[in-house]
Order: structure tokens, then sequence, then C-alpha cells
């Protein structure tokens, strides 16, 4: 890889996935996101405040930040564009969202962007922790426990499917990432505290 190509697509990934969707959805309703609900500027935060077109909208820009730095700029920047290529783009574009620039370095948790990331590179591995997600949602009602548990199922899911050493890492760091942005609610969960999740029209799932 030519080290210039690697600065453009790092710093290209960053600042698509800085650009903070559910901060601007809200801004739009003349509502500042971070002042409300839990303050975080994720799709879980933007449904719950903004409603569900609203939140479906913010979660899909998220995920498609994280699809297009991977589809994207490898193929823009790079004379041969290559497995890491794409591995550096998905690392900086969560980095991107999760400590966005234009808000003080404070952003989202990066689930809906690192889905995007993993459909791009390891649809199979975004599958197997989609499902662990699903599971322990329905089970236990806890966004935020579902996130966790996805988020450890991955780098054994693409472990299991047969992903490269490189790959293996990337996800064990993007795991990493993950838990680590889920720290409160580690604590809340810890506590008894954590919200579930209540099926009712307008009260979606709480990932504070």
């Amino acid at each position: 890889m030519l080290e210039w190509e690697n600065y453009v697509i790092a710093i290209g990934a960053y600042l698509l996935g800085s650009i903070p969707s559910g901060f601007l959805m809200a801004k739009a309703r003349g509502v500042d996101i971070t002042k409300v609900g839990s303050g975080n500027i994720g799709a879980t935060n933007a449904f719950r405040v903004l409603g569900k077109t609203a939140g479906s909208i913010v979660l899909l820009a998220d995920a498609l930040k994280g699809f297009l730095a991977i589809r994207l700029l490898p193929d823009l920047v790079a004379t041969i564009p290559s497995e890491s290529h794409g591995m550096l783009a998905g690392l900086l574009v969560i980095l991107g969202h999760n400590y966005t620039c234009w808000l003080k370095f404070k952003g989202g948790k990066g689930i809906a962007t690192s889905a995007g990331v993993l459909l791009a590179l390891t649809p199979q591995g975004l599958a197997w922790a989609l499902a662990a997600w699903i599971l322990v949602f329905v089970l236990g009602r806890y966004v935020s426990l579902a996130s966790l548990v996805a988020a450890l199922v991955l780098p054994f899911a693409v472990w299991l499917s047969g992903g490269s050493r490189s790959m293996l890492v990337l996800t064990a760091i993007l795991s990493a990432m993950a838990i680590y942005k889920h720290k409160p609610n580690i604590q809340r969960l810890l506590a008894g505290t954590e919200s579930r999740f209540i099926s009712k029209k307008n009260n979606p799932p709480l990932n504070r």
C-alpha cells in the first residue's frame, strides 16, 4: 500500500463517519439531541426523541456511512484497492462517528456504523452478530445487553467463518470499542437500573 493512499483513506473515512446524522436530523426539527434523552447522537436516542421515522432515517444514514467508507473510498483513492484499505476505512469511519470533530469529539456508540462496515467486509460475521442481538433482545428486552453480546460474538463469528487474521484483529478491536462505549450501560445493568424496551407505539428502545 502506498503511504499517501492510507492517509487519504483514513482522513476521508474519519470525515465521513464524523457527519453527525442524528444531531443534524434533530437540529432540522429544532431540537438539540445532545441535551435531551440520553444526550447521545445515535439512532436509539433519535428514535426516542424524534420518533420512528426520523430514528429510522438516522439508523440508515449511520449504517450507510460505514458501508460507503468500505465500498467507495478505497476504489476512489487506491491504485490497487485491498482488504487492508477497507479495514483501515472501517476503523476510521467508526472512530469518526464515535468521536466527531464537529461536536467536540463526542458522538454515538458506533453500532449502526459498525453494522454498515461489517456488511461490506464480513456479511457472515454480521449475520451471526445480528442473530445474537435478536436472541438476547427477545429474551431480555435490553437493547444495551443485546448490543454487548453481539459485540462479544462478532470476533468468534469471524473466526468460525474462516475470516483472515487481519479481519479477526479488526473485529476484536471493533468489539472492544463497542463495549467501551457501553460502559455506562454496563454499570446500570449491574446495578439493575438499566431500562428495558417496552413495546409501545411511540416508546422506542432505550440504549442510553
